[in-house]
């Protein structure tokens, strides 16, 4: 079957894979073919394998009046939260269309997940009511289109953690019901077939925890129980996705209670962690620090990584701009990123994609 007429399907092929991933809502609209070419997991893997995919940072982040001069509360204390996104590779920034129905910025506190080519919205508090939701929204890179997902069963949850297999599947844990009691119940969210499946519960409740998800596990990191109320504990526990079973807790996976926020899986297999201005690594058992952190970022809003890269944003106090930073896992060294007044807003959440 021909993708280009009159051209070979490989070298037709070779030309689809290279089309950049913010021409796919056009591209599939052309030609049917294409559009079955382009949802072709083996048309992601042969792009992923040939290098021309594109890291994309995605982020919950403050809008901000680049009018308003710093020092006169630019940075707002009660702000309101789009969805901004940013090509480390090439310093492109941009804010995606919103979310429909949602005309008051988005929720507080909600979660980003990148799913396949999906961005996945879930929970969060509504900005005006303050009332937790359980609403789950998937905007997809293919068609440009966003779609309401089932909503997040059982109670009400707030400051849960969340990780992605990246093909298909969000595993969440732990966070609070509307009474505050720190929950220690999971589930999997199948975005393909918007289905939720409950997970066993794990050892623990794990209020605030950060997940994270690589080697096959879902890891459920630190966090604290009902009766602690904001003092974290040192222990992580994972999911084996394979037997559907909790392995056994780890009970001193950080060296002292830690805040497990900025908590991230380097894409190099390695875990990595900011504290108290310096980025640590965990070796085998132990935390050692790498590298310190730059001055324009001691307070840290939001860190992800991808391919031994670990981009952080941040500020260096109330009321100032964030800065963003990416890290280079084998030389660690530091650079700064360009970033544009308006897209320099406290970031709450956020995921990296591969398209």
């Amino acid at each position: 079957m021909e993708i280009i007429p009159s051209l070979p399907y490989d070298i037709g092929l070779e030309c689809l894979i290279r089309v950049p991933y913010n021409n796919f809502s056009s591209v599939t609209s052309v030609c049917r073919n294409w559009k079955l070419q382009i949802e072709l997991p083996e048309f992601w893997r042969r792009r992923r394998a040939t290098g021309f995919t594109n890291r994309v940072i995605l982020m919950a982040q403050a809008r901000i009046d680049p009018k308003i001069k710093v020092g006169s509360f630019k940075y707002s204390a009660f702000p309101v939260y789009r969805l901004t996104l940013y090509e480390p590779e090439t310093g492109y920034w941009a804010e995606l269309p919103p979310v429909p129905g949602i005309s008051d910025g988005l929720p507080m506190f909600c979660q980003l997940v990148g799913v396949g080519l999906n961005l996945v919205v879930m929970g969060g508090w509504n900005p005006i009511t303050w009332v937790p939701s359980k609403d789950v929204y998937i905007y997809n890179f293919v068609s440009a289109t966003w779609r309401r997902g089932a909503e997040m069963p059982g109670c009400r949850r707030s400051f849960f953690g969340c990780g992605s297999d990246s093909e298909r599947t969000v595993y969440i844990a732990g966070g609070h019901d509307e009474e505050k009691n720190a929950l220690k119940s999971a589930m999997a969210y199948d975005v393909a077939r918007d289905e939720w499946a409950l997970m066993p519960d794990m050892a623990s409740e794990r209020d605030e925890c950060k997940c994270a998800y690589y080697q096959g596990k879902f890891h459920v990191i630190g966090g604290y129980d009902t009766s602690m109320q904001g003092r974290f504990e040192t222990s992580a526990e994972s999911f084996d996705v394979s037997t559907w079973q909790w392995d056994k807790v780890n009970e001193h996976f950080f060296d002292s209670a830690t805040c497990p926020r900025t908590c991230v899986e380097g894409g190099d297999g390695n875990l990595y962690l900011c504290r108290d201005g310096d980025v640590l690594a965990l070796g085998k058992s132990t935390w050692q620090v790498v590298t310190a952190l730059p001055a324009e970022v001691r307070n840290i809003d939001f860190v992800t990584s991808w391919r031994g890269k670990i981009l952080i944003t941040g500020s260096k106090g109330f009321n100032e701009p964030h800065n963003t930073y990416v890290l280079d896992l084998q030389n660690y060294k530091w650079t700064k990123m360009d970033t544009p007044v308006k897209f320099s807003g406290h970031v709450q959440s956020g995921c990296c994609l591969e398209m």
